[in-house]
């Protein structure tokens, strides 16, 4: 009857325990990372008899904790994948919104300012319509100047989320360590005994930390785990916890870095965050803010050289030739400004660098890393999108000289480079914030060219001459005024063409109109030949390369044919404020292509970038659906496992609940036998 109590005993016992544990799962049913646990039975040692051995009760082997490491492993890797591609879309989709809302985006404000100037064509005297043509313009650097405030914005709220992000790793860095130091210290370890809780506790802080950043888990000894980065960059050893930071980056003061302690030496280990959160963040950084920032700045030097370029080779309503109309894109600040010192240079960093716009049609968006190695002297151009070396050579001695690239040059204007030493080359990345509108008064818009051409009263040929297009009022190699406009209000000297012949072919001589003096003769016997005249069709006067002697900087044509003593005068446009040809060619900059070697307009230019955005976005969108499909998956396969079935639970409930009557009713029994016996001996 002993016997019988005690089996009564185990019974009552290990389902009592059963029940708990089932009651537990039931109540953690709704636990983040709880593990559904599971009471293993095992059969005690009978008693050995001379009729064989008779049971002796039931006992609990182990309170199991159901889970796979291999599907946990797997929820990690998608949550790290869906995290990256929430924080990658979340910022791509707020920087779509910007760049193609109607109140926010470039392209009404170009067509604005365009039309403005082809309102005004019509009437280039009235002050109404140079007053508009000025309000559109500024409206066209508000708008650059407001959406690269909204980039800059986003680059800082970029920032301060990398930065709560470190902040998080680093409270769950910890807590792993902790919870490793539990669990290797944990009673019964030894004997096999896990502490589930805190198992599952670890198992919810890793997957919180692959949100956050792409992770690599290890098992080690005593039940612990070590967990690092995807290069083998240790972030938990055992007790031990590392701490991500962040940091003004070297390469970049306007950005941030990433950085890891541990044991008192901190690295940079900006190229290993990949994944989750903050590799989604440094990805939109990389591969669409930066991109972004320099694509807008590439529209506003093109737009900023083409109108300037055009306004100042025409005349304004005082007859002055035009100035700048937007800032100097080629101004000494601004071509400091496209270098930047990379922090980790060599002392004493004497190096002086600037970035000089030379063809804004052929210019790229992109950055680029000068480094420099050997003695100081060998340097390397590299692509920061591709990667890949675009240029590279030996600095002579001295080392002033440039570096020439499509649409730049990188001018190295002096000092001493030491080998390591890195420079960051950005033409076009704060174009959109330093452009501005330098015309302030109405009179001074340059709306009318300032030559003209007249047809002389003696003229017995049926010649004709156009009224002219100008080419540059500034030489190209030097950026000083030609002679021919060194006088303000006067064309030095006023051209007289006179025909004659020579030799049976027509040539024409070039005077000077005020003076009568000969400029150039023509010459049809000189190799090649001097100022002859093709008749029948139409003939350039002048030469149009810059590099010419006799470069004038304006082109007129003559067609028809002249007779010999046929002459033609070309003089400064005075009084002709009532001239719309520059103003016809201002306006014309709004369709033509500007951009891309001379195949897109501005419009197209931006449509570009909203259109390269709008992809990367969508592409994204559908990123993030199959990422969080993956992690749905994933999770539900983990929870087939370790996940808590109600329905199950409450069936073991039912099953754990009858055990343990019947095993109080073989106590019972046990009672009344013992009872009967003694009454027995009554």
């Amino acid at each position: 009857m002993a016997g019988l109590l005690g089996i009564g005993l185990t019974g009552i016992l290990s389902h009592q325990s059963a029940l708990n544990t089932t009651g537990n799962n039931i109540t953690n049913a709704n636990t983040p990372g709880y593990s559904r646990q599971e009471v293993q039975f095992e059969t005690q040692t009978g008693q050995r008899t001379g009729a064989g051995s008779i049971g002796s009760g039931v006992s609990i082997s182990n309170i199991r904790r159901l889970a796979d490491e291999y599907l946990v492993q797997q929820v990690r890797e998608d949550s790290t994948l869906s995290g990256e591609q929430e924080a990658l879309n979340s910022e791509l989709t707020r920087l779509d919104n910007l760049l193609g809302g109607e109140s926010t985006d470039l392209s009404n404000a170009l067509n604005n300012f365009f039309a403005s100037l082809q309102n005004a064509a019509e009437d280039p005297t009235s002050l109404p319509q140079r007053q508009l043509v000025l309000s559109e313009a500024q409206q066209v650097v508000n708008r650059f100047q407001a959406i690269n405030q909204e980039f800059v914005q986003q680059r800082e709220s970029v920032k301060t989320q990398m930065q709560q992000g470190v902040k998080d790793a680093n409270t769950l860095l910890k807590s792993i360590a902790q919870l490793n130091l539990a669990i290797s210290e944990s009673p019964g370890l030894a004997q096999g005994q896990i502490p589930n809780e805190l198992m599952d506790k670890r198992d919810e802080k890793l997957r919180q930390l692959s949100e956050l950043v792409g992770i690599k888990v290890s098992e080690s000894e005593g039940s612990q785990v070590n967990v690092s980065l995807s290069n083998g960059l240790s972030l938990v050893v055992g007790s031990n916890a590392a701490q991500f930071g962040t940091q003004e980056s070297e390469e970049d003061p306007t950005r941030l870095s990433f950085t890891l302690s541990n044991g008192g030496r901190t690295v940079n280990v900006d190229q290993q965050i990949n994944g989750g959160t903050l590799g989604g963040l440094r990805r939109f950084d990389n591969e669409a803010l930066k991109p972004a920032f320099d694509e807008l700045g590439r529209i506003a030097i093109a737009l900023s050289d083409t109108m300037n370029h055009q306004h100042e080779i025409g005349m304004d309503l005082e007859g002055d030739l035009g100035g700048l109309f937007f800032t100097d894109i080629n101004s000494q600040e601004a071509q400091r400004s496209r270098v930047v010192a990379n922090g980790s240079n060599q002392q004493p960093q004497t190096g002086q660098l600037a970035v000089e716009i030379t063809d804004s049609s052929a210019l790229a968006a992109g950055s680029y890393s000068l480094q420099f190695s050997g003695d100081g002297r060998s340097f390397e151009l590299i692509d920061k999108a591709t990667g890949e070396t675009v240029n590279q050579g030996r600095l002579p001695d001295p080392v002033q000289s440039e570096i020439s690239m499509p649409g730049f040059n990188i001018r190295i204007e002096g000092g001493a480079f030491n080998a390591g030493d890195k420079y960051l080359i950005q033409p076009s990345r704060n174009a959109a914030e330093s452009i501005g509108l330098v015309v302030n008064r109405e009179e001074d818009l340059a709306f009318a060219s300032p030559i003209r051409a007249s047809a002389g009263d003696q003229n017995i040929g049926t010649g004709e001459i156009d009224q002219g297009v100008m080419l540059n009022v500034r030489n190209p190699f030097t950026n000083s005024l030609l002679p021919e406009f060194s006088q303000q209000g006067q064309l030095s000297p006023p051209l007289e063409v006179r025909f004659r012949d020579d030799a049976g072919t027509l040539v024409y001589d070039l005077y000077d109109a005020s003076s009568g003096a000969l400029v150039q003769s023509g010459d049809a016997s000189a190799v090649p030949p001097v100022n002859t005249f093709t008749p029948g069709v139409s003939n350039k006067l002048f030469p149009e390369e810059p590099s010419d002697p006799n470069y004038r900087g304006f082109q007129f044509q003559v067609k028809g044919n002249p007779a010999p003593g046929d002459s033609f005068v070309i003089e400064y446009n005075s009084n002709g404020v009532s001239d719309n040809r520059n103003v016809e060619r201002l306006a014309a900059l709004g369709t033509a292509n500007s951009l891309n070697n001379g195949s897109q307009s501005f419009a197209e230019g931006y449509a570009g970038l909203v259109e390269d955005i709008g992809v990367k976005t969508r592409q994204s969108q559908l990123d993030l659906d199959a990422g969080q499909t993956l992690l749905e998956q994933s999770t539900a396969q983990r929870e087939s496992v370790s996940g808590v079935n109600l329905d199950e639970e409450a069936g073991k409930l039912i099953q754990y609940q009858a055990a343990y009557n019947a095993s109080a009713q073989v106590m019972s029994v046990a009672q009344d036998l013992f009872n009967t016996l003694l009454q027995s001996f009554r």
